[in-house]
């Protein structure tokens, strides 16, 4: 069944069609990061899916209306056996309906043998994906604003919901403000973060790795509605890979620069971040740290040894010889950083789909080095507690067998009272462990000022 579409009027911002759907189940917003990115094109909104699968651990929870089914399988054949096999979606669409949500870093337990050495304090879950019948695609380049769905009575109410914001018919509910109601602190000390440093150096030296990528953990308890915080985080950090979920177990606020997977058609395209250097106070100041960025040994290597891990990656799905690095080292501008930026492409293998690449994979390996598993395996031996949400990956994956997923760094992460994020940097044997260390403060710089300053508004208060 071809899905059916209407046109509805174009807003440059679509925070405000949001507002619709906040309250309703499992909303969604892969948001392109516009109007203040200017390098985002597609927002994509939608709630209320028909289907929901929940993963901890090793079990599965499968949710269609009031049944449940839990399984044991493998997260990605769930997945895949949901999505169904591969139907029509409109053409010029990037998404016709499918799945949405999120893989956390700790999915990959159940694709690698890792020690259970750090305390899993996030709680959530290591998969949320919903099944959704419908969505509002906004294209902000060709400034057109769609509404898709299976069938007409979907989209009659939806178009009705969405022609009442556009037209300021809608009350919207008032919602307790986002509140910090204690300093934010780090999992780690600054003395624990350089001793944990060297110890990643002696591994390398011993020839265990080439780059472990190392991150700590910012965590304060906070009060009031997390959607209003992430309003004001996609104004702070505005970027194209951003996305707002909200589940019954957390809500999850995410400003990523960084794409992990795209596929159209047989097209594959992954994009590795490595390398980081704050923006200028000027426009001169800007341009030298930009132009260091991309001259420099350390920071090359280090992107070199990632996009060579993830043409490996891509090879186990890929077609023989399809394989290619277009562009490598290209320094890209954001609200707060410049960033390294290689893009890798390739072509599907016949009879590989989407969720096979994903799975291949997972998790990125810009935010885990190189070798991947013995990376991981340090990281759990170093980082305090477990990534959960970090790191891993949001996104869709289209029944038409198209998908784009982010990696999910600059993500802060509502549940049970407490608000986490998380940066990191990659280590290398010349890696200078002070640099390291302020790099990842440089990286966090835009949701710790929203929480400083949403904490002082609560003091004020």
């Amino acid at each position: 069944m071809t899905p059916q579409v209407i046109d509805l009027p174009y807003q440059p911002d679509s925070a405000p069609l949001f507002s619709a759907l906040v309250e309703r189940p499992w909303p969604v917003f892969l948001d392109s990061g516009r109007p203040g990115c200017a390098q985002g094109r597609y927002d994509i909104l939608s709630a209320d899916p028909r289907t929901m699968l929940v993963t901890r651990g090793q079990r599965t929870e499968v949710r269609t209306g009031r049944a449940i089914q839990v399984s044991l399988a493998d997260p990605f054949t769930l997945l895949q056996e949901a999505l169904g096999p591969r139907r029509p979606g409109v053409s010029d669409l990037p998404f016709s309906g499918g799945a949405i949500g999120w893989f956390a870093y700790d999915l990959a337990r159940r694709l690698e043998r890792l020690p259970s050495l750090a305390q899993d304090a996030e709680g959530t879950p290591d998969m949320a994906v919903g099944i959704y019948d419908w969505a509002l695609v906004v294209d902000h380049e060709s400034r057109r604003t769609r509404l898709v769905a299976q069938d007409s009575a979907t989209l009659a109410e939806y178009r009705g919901q969405f022609a009442a914001v556009l037209a300021g018919r809608r009350m919207v509910r008032p919602r307790a403000p986002f509140r910090v109601l204690d300093r934010v602190r780090p999992n780690l000390s600054h003395g624990q973060y350089i001793e944990a440093v060297a110890r990643i150096k002696h591994y390398l030296l011993e020839g265990d790795c080439y780059q472990v990528n190392l991150a700590q953990r910012f965590a304060a308890p906070t009060q009031g509605d997390p959607w209003d915080a992430y309003q004001n985080l996609r104004a702070r950090n505005p970027a194209p890979f951003s996305a707002y979920l909200a589940t019954p177990d957390c809500q999850v606020m995410c400003s990523s620069p960084e794409r992990f997977l795209q596929v159209r058609g047989d097209q594959v395209e992954t994009r590795p971040i490595k390398g980081t250097r704050p923006r200028g106070a000027d426009p001169i100041e800007d341009l030298l740290l930009a132009q260091a960025l991309q001259a420099s040994p350390k920071d090359r290597a280090e992107n070199l040894m990632i996009v060579d891990l993830l043409r490996n990656d891509l090879g186990k799905v890929c077609a023989i010889g399809s394989i290619q690095v277009p562009r490598l080292f290209e320094v890209e501008h954001f609200a707060r950083v410049h960033h390294l930026v290689s893009t890798i492409r390739g072509r599907l293998a016949a009879g590989r789909t989407a969720v096979d690449l994903l799975r291949a994979c997972f998790p990125g390996g810009s935010i885990t080095g190189a070798p991947k598993l013995r990376a991981m395996q340090i990281i759990e031996e170093l980082e305090p507690q477990r990534r959960g949400i970090y790191c891993g990956a949001i996104g869709y994956l289209g029944w038409d067998g198209a998908m784009d997923t982010n990696i999910a760094i600059r993500t802060l992460v509502h549940a049970d009272g407490v608000t986490r994020l998380w940066a990191g940097g990659g280590i290398v044997a010349d890696s200078h462990p002070e640099s390291e260390y302020r790099e990842t403060f440089h990286k966090a710089a835009p949701l710790l000022d929203l929480l400083e300053r949403r904490r002082l508004d609560h003091v004020a208060g």
